[in-house]
């Protein structure tokens, strides 16, 4: 299930919060991530709060995360003592908030299994995971999924802007733009970049924020571009490598850069496709440990074949 300011409003109910086992699937993001749960700024601590108030919430919670040890002792001792433990100065449905859930050895899932099923009378579990798929089927089974995108830019756009002006840092609108495209929807890299750069820079425009990421600027890319477009194969390599060179470059960024590029540009289907194919290929050979100067001459011949076909 998708959860959105639509929905969210359902998860929030005292009434129906008991009945749920929580499995959150983000992909992009971790717990500590700031949600839009309706009008309300609320993480997944914040809610169990607002479930428990602040009087019960060390007694009626267990919140284990990614520092602590999440072999099977964990889950015998600590989890299962928790959920067996009767409260005497508090009634009601205890909760057990695991954070990256999917870094638990299988032994220790199949181990929480069994407390899931033995104490689903007096606690419910919410499991915070970046990968679904290390989470064992057993699991899954016995959990509600519900998954948290990232966030939109328009969100994190005004966020971004109100942070700057209470910190008094001069950040441009083309910066601030960039660090929303480079982002991903993350907040927390969003606020990462933004510290990095007021360390590095009284005044923080568009380059400092490509220096300070590390990744290809658009004119960087739109350099590289046209030389793989207009110049001799010798010529458009070295244009490669002295951008990648000067500005400390990885090739993987660069190749990431120009496929945004191919897809934008008006280039038949065919070309397109082999273009794509061919970048697979190259960024599949650098994940294996490849020669980066092989590759970087792949990248040019490969854009020196799409020419020969355009020109047919």
């Amino acid at each position: 299930m998708e959860v959105d300011s639509h929905n969210s409003g359902n998860l929030l109910r005292p009434e129906r919060c008991p009945i749920y086992y929580f499995m959150v699937h983000q992909e992009q993001e971790k717990l500590l991530v700031i949600f839009y749960f309706s009008q309300f700024l609320l993480g997944i601590i914040a809610i169990a709060k607002h479930l428990y108030g602040n009087t019960n919430y060390k007694n009626m919670i267990l919140e284990l995360n990614a520092s602590d040890d999440r072999g099977i002792n964990v889950v015998r001792d600590q989890i299962k003592s928790f959920c067996s433990t009767q409260q005497l100065m508090s009634k009601g449905i205890k909760l057990v908030i695991l954070d990256e859930c999917d870094s638990m050895t299988s032994s220790a899932q199949f181990a929480l299994r069994r407390i899931v099923e033995k104490y689903t009378k007096t606690t419910r579990f919410c499991f915070i995971c970046n990968y679904v798929s290390k989470i064992i089927p057993a699991l899954q089974s016995r959990c509600t999924r519900f998954r948290f995108g990232p966030l939109g830019p328009e969100s994190i756009m005004g966020r971004l802007n109100e942070i700057a002006m209470l910190e008094n840092l001069q950040l441009e609108p083309s910066a601030a733009e960039a660090i929303v495209n480079l982002s991903g929807g993350d907040m927390r890299k969003v606020l990462n970049v933004l510290e990095s750069c007021s360390l590095a820079h009284q005044k923080i425009n568009l380059q400092a924020v490509y220096d300070v990421t590390g990744r290809p600027s658009p004119y960087d890319i739109n350099q590289i571009f046209v030389a793989l477009n207009e110049d001799r194969f010798n010529k458009a390599l070295q244009v490669i490598q002295t951008i990648k060179t000067e500005k400390s470059l990885s090739l993987e960024d660069i190749i990431s850069e120009l496929h945004k590029q191919v897809m934008i540009t008006k280039y038949t289907d065919e070309m397109k496709m082999y273009l794509i194919s061919r970048m697979a290929e190259i960024e599949y050979r650098l994940a294996q440990g490849s020669n980066e100067r092989v590759n970087i001459a792949s990248v040019v011949g490969s854009f020196i074949e799409v020419r020969a076909i355009k020109a047919k």
